[in-house]
């Protein structure tokens, strides 16, 4: 009898060190790149509009991977697509290494985020599947690993960059493989563990084309698209900014973005029973319209507030995990396909918005002058303005969503 009730608890342990794993690796996997930006444009001499769409293209590896990934699992089940993205992070760090060229580079990123895809689906239908009370309490605790290592993330790059090993300086190229490398320890609890099958009969599930007639859910991919692009653009654009808009050294530059991430890393750790307790509708107007806020202070005020930078991740933390807790909630017979269906169009606004942050920064800096300090300075205040931009539509979205479902009486 112990054994049967030991065993349960064990599976359950199991779970939940694979999506904290999980999460703690793809936060390192996103966040990395902030202090290494700056040394990959010098190395391929990439201008801010050439970067911006090689973040574009990334988005586009993970939107892809997120179009075709709740297939996937339903055909091999989650811990063999788990185990494939992990796998695929750790392929591609090591393609990263060796990569000389420019097209070998942007092909080696471009698999990574294709990992990150096929990880952010998996650990989204996983956590919708077993997380079924306080489901914002439990879905802002896993997001929290996230923003832990993603804290420490931007620290750590900086210090591998640094680190000598038979001779060679580690540089870029090498801490993206020691970091990427660390995707075998979720691999491990994987392979150890068993995951909840989708036993929903398919008379049962939710068609794709009912869900989309439901204006809530294109609301969702709305509310989504704008919280997360404002949430990742800061990993790829605040270090860069501060070192160019403020000459900042690159470790108080990193010391930034981590404050940021640790913001963001405490905001889900500590306020997700908030998002149960005053609803998930009204928590991302909340917290969107607090990190718009944030941001254009940070922006308005310069550097004297720019440590008004990483409040805003307080907000923005927010986002993901609630539209994550509102689909479980909503869509029970259809959690999986709303979450594809919502994330893969995420994916296209972080194409978008990537590409846009890039073009907008060149744009204004040719209308002051391309290769004046004015001209970069006022370049980087307008595309970081472009972040908060995103976070304001997203709270406007999220305000029109809380009418719609109170006046439906469907809040939640």
């Amino acid at each position: 009898m112990e054994k049967r009730l030991e065993n349960p608890k064990r599976i359950y342990a199991m779970q939940l060190a694979t999506i904290f794993l999980g999460f703690i690796v793809f936060g390192f996997s996103e966040n990395i790149k902030g202090p290494a930006i700056p040394r990959i444009q010098f190395d391929f001499m990439l201008n801010e509009s050439q970067l911006g769409t090689l973040l574009s293209l990334n988005a586009l590896g993970y939107l892809i991977a997120c179009s075709f990934t709740a297939f996937l699992t339903r055909l091999w089940g989650i811990k063999i697509v788990s185990i494939t993205a992990f796998g695929a992070m750790i392929i591609s760090g090591i393609f990263i290494y060796f990569s000389g060229s420019y097209p070998l580079f942007s092909s080696s990123y471009f698999l990574m985020y294709i990992g990150n895809g096929m990880l952010e689906i998996a650990l989204a239908i996983l956590g919708a599947r077993i997380f079924v009370k306080n489901t914002g309490t439990m879905m802002n605790l896993t997001h929290g690993f996230y923003g832990l290592s993603s804290t420490v993330a931007p620290l750590i790059a900086t210090g591998l960059m640094t680190v000598s090993m038979f001779g060679h300086t580690l540089d870029w190229r090498g801490m993206y493989v020691v970091m990427l490398s660390l995707s075998i320890f979720p691999i491990l609890f994987a392979l150890r563990s068993s995951f909840p099958v989708d036993k929903l009969p398919h008379g049962d599930r939710v068609p794709l084309k009912m869900l989309m007639r439901d204006p809530v859910l294109w609301y969702m991919v709305l509310i989504l698209s704008f919280g997360v692009v404002s949430e990742l653009a800061v990993g790829g654009w605040l270090v860069n900014f501060l070192e160019k808009a403020y000459a900042w050294e690159t470790v108080k530059a990193s010391g930034m973005l981590s404050a940021f991430f640790l913001c963001f890393a405490l905001a889900r750790l500590l306020l997700g029973a908030v998002t149960d307790k005053i609803g998930f509708t009204l928590s991302l107007i909340i917290f969107s319209g607090f990190s718009a806020v944030c941001t254009f202070a940070a922006i308005a005020g310069g550097e004297p507030i720019a440590f008004l930078f990483a409040v805003a991740g307080i907000g923005i933390a927010m986002i993901y995990p609630t539209v994550m807790a509102f689909i479980a909630k909503r869509y029970p017979n259809g959690s999986d396909t709303a979450i594809t269906f919502t994330v893969t169009l995420m994916g296209v606004g972080s194409v978008v918005g990537n590409y846009l942050i890039g073009g907008v920064i060149e744009l204004v800096k040719e209308l002051y002058g391309a290769d004046t300090q004015i001209g970069l300075i006022r370049g980087l205040q307008t595309g970081y303005g472009f972040i908060g931009l995103c976070a304001a539509i997203c709270a406007v979205c999220s305000y029109l969503l809380y009418r719609i479902l109170k006046k439906k009486k469907e809040l939640i």
